[in-house]
């Protein structure tokens, strides 16, 4: 039951919230009990336990916009906050007994009153504990759910890729291409192919599409795949890169440009009557990894972003798998290229190993 009740947060923080302080309330009564107190004191305990409700609500919004700070400065936001929290509380606490609770006591030594509002600051802040450490417990919940739908999709996207990179569309055009270099005396060219060809198929099955490589490993490995297309097109592919260096250095999925890459080869390159050009250019902007592939195929659609629902394992995929890695934190988007072509933009949080 504690899984499904954190994972909805607004739900779980007000059911804590409520059966926290009906707890605390619940408590203070069993305790008055053992003591000779007058009736109205239980009116007393509910006020003092609805003023603590009251009061913490708004240090949850507070919280949730310091969320990022550095820890240290995080503790004094937090214990500031939990100490003028209490001090209220205790204000209002001690009007509270001097209006209701009439038992001709109203202590004069000012010890009394740091010792009320000091054990106000400790439920506070024990208050503020509990806040930060649900909190913890519902992003590691929620960390552990993406990894678990990561591993699922990237295990379905390894075998669908797997299948996809194997076609034996793509083998065949590329042993026939071997072929034909060999048939022409190219020796040399049919070799370098062969090496490609075995390197990206290596490449293809070596690598976890759980695990993250550099954004130049994974612009090496297309690199072998669009070399082996570019002998088969000939000069008929234009492949145009732009890599800034810190992108370079960027952590992306591995295998994730290969099958947008293939889907514009097989739906616009092969379509162009002239030269069919491929433009990759990725950089880092705001601490966001961008990328951004364009082609300037002939038949691409007015509202681009519609091909996301088509199935298979190329467009709708590769966004798929990113939603299990990234959740919210990532972009994915078909546009339109000028003056023809489709454009698909990425974007990514910015990672590297040195700061993942």
């Amino acid at each position: 039951m504690a899984g499904p009740l954190f994972e909805h947060r607004d739900r779980s923080f007000w059911l804590l919230q409520i059966g926290g302080w009906a707890g605390y309330a619940l408590v203070n009564y069993i305790g008055s009990l053992m003591h000779e107190m007058r009736d109205i004191y239980t009116v007393v305990l509910l006020l003092g336990a609805y003023a603590g409700f009251l009061l913490t609500i708004p240090l949850r919004y507070l919280y949730q916009r310091i969320w990022e700070l550095h820890p240290v400065l995080l503790m004094l936001v937090v214990i500031t906050a939990s100490y003028v929290c209490a001090s209220i509380w205790a204000v209002i606490d001690n009007a509270t007994y001097w209006e209701i609770y009439k038992f001709g006591f109203r202590p004069d030594s000012p010890f009394f009153y740091f010792k009320n509002n000091l054990a106000k600051f400790y439920i506070v802040l024990s208050w503020s504990g509990l806040y930060f450490g649900i909190k913890y417990y519902q992003m590691l919940q929620g960390e552990r759910q993406k990894a678990l739908m990561a591993s699922s999709r990237a295990h379905q996207a390894q075998l669908k890729m797997l299948r996809y990179q194997l076609n034996p569309h793509f083998l065949f055009n590329s042993l026939n291409a071997i072929s034909t270099l060999i048939m022409v005396k190219e020796n040399d060219v049919a070799n370098k192919m062969v090496n490609k060809l075995s390197h990206f198929l290596r490449f293809s099955l070596d690598n976890d599409p759980i695990k993250k490589i550099t954004l130049q490993k994974e612009i090496d490995a297309l690199m072998l795949y669009l070399d082996i297309e570019k002998v088969r097109f000939d000069e008929r592919l234009d492949i145009r890169v732009s890599i800034t260096d810190e992108a370079k250095l960027a952590l992306v999925p591995s295998l994730l440009l290969q099958p947008l890459i293939e889907n514009a080869i097989k739906y616009a390159i092969a379509k162009v009557e002239d030269v069919g050009i491929l433009k990759l250019q990725a950089y880092v902007e705001q601490r966001r990894l961008v990328i951004l592939m364009c082609d300037n195929g002939p038949d691409a659609p007015d509202k681009p972003q519609a091909l996301l629902n088509n199935t298979g394992v190329g467009l709708q995929n590769t966004q798929e798998r990113l939603q299990a890695l990234y959740g919210k934190q990532f972009s994915f988007n078909l546009k339109p290229n000028q003056p023809q072509g489709l454009c698909v933009e990425i974007i990514l949080p910015y990672e590297t190993l040195e700061n993942p």
